[in-house]
């Protein structure tokens, strides 16, 4: 037990279980419109196709989060226009943008010159090097994400579960589509670091999976997506670090065990 406690004493830990409290914010608010949405697939064509940013970013000496940004933002606005505008089935737009981004992540991280850079961090997450700067992106992000669903609250939940009535309504909603999907583009870059591109739409829907087995009221459903987002990553960080294994994965196993233990108690009450 003093062990447990005096991990709290190491910085490095200490910005692990920050960010883990920040990514379990933005992950449980955003992710719960994405689940509700049902555009799950498209927030994993946004998170692959970062990777492109990441290798371009490796290759011309640049921080591989801000890449990442820049690409997943435009992967994210051009997936929306394809699909809006240029008559591309959305499961196409998708899958361009996909193979783009890793195709060009992978032929920009062999040109690099010098050492191969160590892409593990970010295909599956590293919580425990976590740097301050990045803290400070993640905080900007969940205040960012927090003001936005509080000001627009009903317009998100029209949109959500019914956008031809939002249409009806005279709601912008193809502004409003264009404005989420690129919160959820940086919502998807700010939080690899935590679990890595591979496994961060675990983290998106997973909590929120688990929530819904309790209810489908949309505030309930961030509130609890938020709350199970913040207990299977902390969960999973002390099981990663005790038992020596990688945190990304340990993480999502977590959240995959939480939401199968409760099922199995819903299904037999």
């Amino acid at each position: 037990m003093q062990e447990f406690f005096e991990l709290f004493t190491y910085d490095f830990f200490q910005k692990a279980f920050l960010s883990a409290l920040l990514a379990s914010i933005s992950c449980g608010i955003v992710g719960t419109y994405i689940v509700s949405r049902r555009i799950v697939f498209i927030s994993g064509g946004i998170t692959h196709s970062s990777f492109g940013g990441i290798g371009i970013a490796f290759f011309l000496g640049l921080n591989p989060l801000f890449g990442a940004v820049v690409f997943a933002v435009i992967a994210a606005l051009g997936i929306q226009f394809f699909t809006q505008r240029g008559d591309v089935r959305e499961d196409s737009s998708i899958a361009i943008w996909w193979s783009l981004g890793m195709a060009l992540g992978v032929i920009f991280t062999f040109i690099t010159p010098g050492y191969t850079p160590n892409l593990m961090s970010y295909l599956f997450g590293n919580i425990l090097t976590v740097s301050s700067s990045e803290i400070w992106m993640m905080t900007v992000l969940d205040v960012v994400v927090v003001a936005f669903f509080g000001l627009f609250y009903k317009t998100i939940l029209y949109i959500a579960f019914d956008e031809e009535f939002a249409r009806a309504a005279q709601i912008p909603v193809s502004l409003f589509n264009y404005l989420l999907i690129v919160i959820i583009a940086l919502t998807v870059v700010f939080n690899i670091r935590v679990v890595g591109i591979i496994l961060i739409l675990s983290l998106l829907t997973l909590p929120q999976a688990t929530a819904n087995l309790f209810t489908k009221n949309f505030k309930v459903l961030i509130l609890l997506s938020t709350i199970i987002a913040f207990f299977g990553t902390i969960s999973g960080l002390f099981i990663s670090y005790f038992a020596d294994i990688p945190s990304g994965a340990t993480i999502i196993f977590t959240l995959v065990i939480i939401f199968g233990v409760t099922r199995i108690i819903r299904f037999f009450r």
